[in-house]
């Protein structure tokens, strides 16, 4: 029986390569080896619908039936570059009823405690796999290090999110930041090294949200330079101008060297301040080669809840951000938790949200928005081999439309996701998940989550 990791596609549509042309592919042992464009429709004898083709069939190699897309879109698969795993479908355990960012910390750090390793592994699985099976197959994904309650229930959470790694390892890569509480500077320090040294992958924070920012950040940039890993912050998330903890992070990125390896996301400030005051920002963080990543749904959700009409909505300045050269991901943040209590980890619906947020739906928008959610945050990742391109790893989703305009105004259900050298969903087949190790976890992760509907005590 021939592997899933040898395939050939006709009629495959590349917008991120050429929209002019139909494409003919092949994989090797589950690495691109062929991308050609072809000369028009091509319907060779033998040819098969990628929706009637079974790939558990049997079948020689030499009699391998080549897979006919019939004119659909292809993509590298997803990368989402800002996720919240270890929160997600935590709402019905943790309230807001304000609504605001600052309730959602604060109830969320009230809780935490009383989390068990399995219950987050549990969740970060769940909501991982959700993501998968709209396409993602990357996640840079940030973790709650709680070191304000005890060294335990901070390393609890790291311990989980390692595990839950290792299990999805064949299927999707998840990389890990922990994020050192804000303040930290009189805590126990050494836990913090010590998530480092368990392998988490890089360092991150909320630097704005603390009294001494700056001593925060030069502290977050020690740490980073000792283990050399990248640095990813929650920056600036607020409706206050006046908040510009970018500045010093622009400012130690230079002076560290660290130019390329410092993310920063939300960037909410922005949206508030002058355009003055704004662009002589944006242009320190092109200068120290930031790296952005703006989350659209949760900050549209959670901002201006303190405005009177007129109210601010917090999404970042994105298409600026884009015009002076920095690369920008839109992202997915919070999955039905007290940040956010919607979300279902599909970075095409992000996408379209962000065209919403920041006025971009001309044709030459949708397609950078196309960029924003698959090679532009795999470079925030520092991945180069997600393209689809010959030598890299295949890694990619199948998209039922023909245009982007199509599938941003359909958000197609029907999708075809192949990750890890394996179909992981066929859209034509009766069960989404195509590994049969895959269908457990997803069913074991789903049991420990809940989407009953939340009581809380009446205060």
């Amino acid at each position: 029986m021939a592997s899933v990791t040898n395939l050939d596609f006709i009629n495959v549509r590349l917008p991120m390569e050429d929209e002019g042309h139909l494409f003919r592919l092949s994989i090797r042992d589950g690495v691109w080896t062929q991308i050609l464009k072809q000369e028009g429709d091509a319907a060779p004898p033998g040819a098969v619908s990628l929706e009637t083709w079974n790939p558990t069939q049997a079948f020689l190699d030499s009699n391998r039936p080549i897979i006919d897309l019939e004119g659909k879109i292809m993509l590298p698969g997803f990368v989402d570059a800002h996720m919240h795993l270890d929160k997600a479908f935590s709402l019905t355990s943790v309230e807001n009823r304000s609504g605001t960012l600052e309730e959602a910390v604060q109830n969320y750090s009230q809780a935490s405690p009383s989390f068990s390793k399995q219950e987050i592994k549990s969740r970060m699985i769940r909501s991982a796999m959700q993501a998968l099976s709209f396409g993602t197959t990357r996640i840079r994904t940030h973790l709650d290090f709680n070191l304000r309650v005890s060294r335990e229930v901070a390393l609890r959470t790291i311990e989980a999110a390692l595990e839950a790694k290792e299990a999805l390892a064949p299927y999707l890569t998840l990389q890990l930041f922990p994020m050192c509480p804000y303040n930290f500077m009189s805590m126990d320090v050494d836990a913090i090294e010590e998530a480092l040294r368990m392998g988490v992958d890089g360092i991150g924070g909320a630097p704005h949200l603390s009294m001494t920012p700056k001593e925060d950040i030069d502290y977050v940039f020690k740490l980073a330079e000792k283990y050399d890993v990248p640095i990813d912050l929650h920056c600036d998330e607020t409706d206050n101008p006046a908040i510009r903890t970018i500045e010093h992070i622009a400012y130690r990125t230079k002076a560290e060297g660290y130019e390329g390896r410092v993310t920063v996301d939300h960037l909410c400030a922005l949206a508030s301040m002058t355009d003055q005051d704004a662009h002589s920002i944006i242009a320190q963080m092109a200068d120290a080669g930031l790296k952005a990543v703006s989350l659209p749904a949760v900050n549209l959700y959670l901002q201006g809840r303190h405005d009177s009409f007129p109210i601010r909505r917090g999404v970042t300045r994105l298409k600026e951000i884009w015009e002076a050269g920095i690369p920008i991901a839109v992202a997915s943040d919070n999955i039905h938790d007290p940040f956010h209590p919607f979300g279902r980890g599909d970075l095409l619906q992000i996408a379209l949200i962000s065209s919403y947020a920041a006025h971009m739906g001309r044709p030459d928008d949708l397609r950078t928005l196309l960029r924003m959610i698959t090679d532009v945050p795999a470079k925030v990742l520092g991945l180069t081999d997600d393209a689809i391109k010959a030598g890299n790893e295949a890694n990619f989703v199948v998209m039922d439309g023909s245009t982007p305009e199509e599938i941003f105004t359909m958000l197609p259900e029907r999708r075809w996701v192949y990750s890890g050298g394996r179909w992981v969903r066929m859209a034509a087949a009766k069960t989404k998940w195509q590994d049969n190790t895959l269908a457990r976890y997803w069913d074991e992760a789903s049991r420990e989550v809940s989407f009953h509907k939340h009581e809380f005590a009446k205060g």
